[in-house]
């Protein structure tokens, strides 16, 4: 009897673990932006998605174009980057089988309140962009691939400047927060998602000076990797992920999140 009961306890204790470890699976790995993650949405959705399905979402929070390579290394099972263009590629290109607009919000730029280059005036972004390069006023750039940066260089082109160079242009191969920091500190001109602006605190002499323009929208997309190419990540998980972004449960969780009293992003349900 007592040896019946020791090969019990060991069953139970067996049972028992890998009950553990199969808890300790449901997890998937998301490659994003900073600015989802810096602006606190992550934080505020994540444990939403986690109540309904038993899913932990573990955020690695890069610029866009390290987001892409990630996914197409394998190393995490899903993504969700704001460069349409880039996504569409990377689907084109096999990497992903499917895209989906999950939320939006828009890009802002900031300077110093002086605004030596007199952008507040300015008939579009793009006529903004050329003005602080004909003052060569200063200007910090995340220089970073970055969902951001791609569109800051998109910006430029439209302004007619094909390379922003000279003192003024400060490339700075740095996340969306150090570079508000690096403006704060050069009382310089940036481009930013309205997100981490908001987010952020160390203001100083920085306000919105341009905002509104069409060109300024600012579209986020989650891509499902593609499982033949990497058969071993957790794409059942993962799309269990994408469904609940695009559910009416996730799209509420994503307009719900406030901060300072502002609605950072805006879901496509809408």
């Amino acid at each position: 009897m007592k040896h019946l009961f020791r090969n019990l306890v060991a069953v139970v204790a067996v049972l028992g673990a890998v009950t553990a470890a199969q808890a300790d699976d449901r997890y998937i790995t998301l490659a994003s932006t900073t600015s989802t993650e810096a602006s606190g949405l992550f934080e505020h959705i994540i444990p939403e998605f986690r109540e309904e399905t038993g899913i932990d979402v573990r955020v690695v929070a890069v610029g866009t174009g390290q987001a892409f390579e990630i996914g197409r290394r394998g190393d995490a099972d899903i993504v969700l980057v704001h460069d349409t263009t880039g996504e569409k590629e990377f689907v084109d290109n096999g990497y992903a089988t499917e895209r989906a607009d999950v939320m939006y919000n828009d890009f802002v730029i900031i300077g110093p309140e002086d605004d030596p280059a007199n952008i507040s005036e300015a008939d579009s972004a793009a006529d903004a962009f050329a003005r602080i390069a004909e003052a060569e006023a200063p200007f910090t750039s995340r220089g970073d691939d970055s969902g951001t940066h791609r569109a800051e260089l998109r910006m430029w082109e439209s302004a007619g400047v094909e390379d922003p160079s000279g003192r003024w242009y400060r490339e700075l191969g740095s996340g969306m927060g150090e570079t508000l920091n690096t403006a704060a500190g050069m009382n310089a001109y940036v481009m930013a998602d309205r997100a981490t602006w908001v987010a952020f605190d160390n203001r100083q002499d920085l306000t919105i000076l341009y905002e509104g323009d069409e060109a300024l929208f600012n579209q986020y997309g989650s891509l499902l990797l593609n499982p033949e190419r990497h058969p071993d990540l957790k794409h059942d998980l993962a799309e269990q992920w994408h469904e609940w972004l695009l559910s009416e449960d996730g799209q509420e969780a994503i307009a719900s999140y406030r901060l300072r009293g502002q609605q950072l992003f805006f879901p496509n349900a809408e």
